[in-house]
């Protein structure tokens, strides 16, 4: 086993593709897959599945990245001590759904730990992929919210993939609206006050159930829908069509601006928002300065 090893197949789980990892371990792929399996060899495990789809980890090489991770992580420690320069960059990367807490507390992580070297990566995606982003630890960590209607789905889909959710925070539903909304001048918001204006939610793709919407009450009926995929184009929605989206209510005007304004939705439910890691694995140091950061911020 040598470092390089380790390097080339936590490349190669990020990147989820062998050629992909090659082009950028500047290898060439015969020479990557040799590698990779002269490692499987020596410790006679599979670290991954291979088909024509792709590749897959298996559930001994998601133990086996774990422990990898922290001898790269030991390693670099170890150059920045005794050598006073990092021979690797530092890596981070976190899935979520679309939080602006989850990019602010990223945003500190980066400033404080970056350094002059690294390679972060900030996932808003879809909940699904979130899950199975930090299953297939393509992200060391993910965010995402349950509550009564979704959790017993949630909390089966996190168990199957040997997942834990920890709470952040529970918070009463919200509405994000235009400054400029006709409901803009009411202190709370009612279901009954919503139905004329168009409804925004979050795509979910070959997922697109219920349970995995990003907004709760997905199941209410709605005259007029706009799905989007990313947060920008939901806020000019919002703006633009005087519509709405049904949310934890948190959100950084620093980071959006001041034309998006959150009012407290008269219903008797809740989200409870937190953070998934893998079971089987030990956080990084970086994944638990991540915490710290996310659970300080609220």
């Amino acid at each position: 086993m040598t470092l390089k090893q380790l390097r080339y197949i936590t490349v190669v789980a990020e990147t989820g593709n062998i050629t992909e990892a090659a082009k950028k371990l500047y290898i060439a792929q015969p020479s990557l897959t040799a590698s990779i399996q002269e490692l499987e060899k020596e410790y006679n495990i599979s670290i991954f599945n291979r088909s024509k789809k792709g590749i897959e980890i298996t559930q001994d090489g998601e133990e086996f990245l774990g422990y990898a991770r922290q001898v790269l992580e030991q390693a670099n420690l170890i150059d920045e001590r005794y050598s006073g320069d990092s021979k690797g960059k530092h890596r981070f990367s976190v899935s979520s759904q679309h939080y602006s807490f989850v990019v602010e507390a990223f945003v500190q992580l980066l400033k404080k730990f970056g350094g002059e070297k690294y390679e972060f990566h900030m996932r808003e995606t879809e909940t699904y992929d979130i899950i199975r982003d930090v299953a297939q630890l393509r992200s060391e960590i993910g965010v995402l919210y349950r509550n009564s209607f979704n959790e017993t789905v949630i909390n089966k889909t996190l168990r199957d993939n040997n997942l834990s959710f920890n709470s952040i925070f529970t918070v009463k539903p919200h509405v994000f609206i235009g400054r400029k909304s006709p409901l803009a001048g009411k202190k709370s918001l009612t279901l009954e006050d919503l139905k004329p204006y168009p409804r925004l939610s979050y795509e979910q793709g070959s997922h697109n159930s219920f349970y995995f919407s990003e907004e709760i009450l997905s199941t209410v009926d709605s005259d007029k829908e706009i799905i989007v995929r990313d947060r920008a184009t939901l806020f000019n929605m919002l703006i633009g069509m005087n519509g709405y989206t049904i949310c934890s209510g948190i959100i950084n005007e620093e980071l959006n601006g001041p034309n998006i304004i959150a009012k407290p939705l008269e219903v008797d439910d809740y989200m409870e928002v937190g953070y998934i890691l893998p079971k089987a694995i030990r956080p990084s140091t970086l994944t638990l300065e991540y915490i710290n950061i996310l659970m300080e911020s609220q």
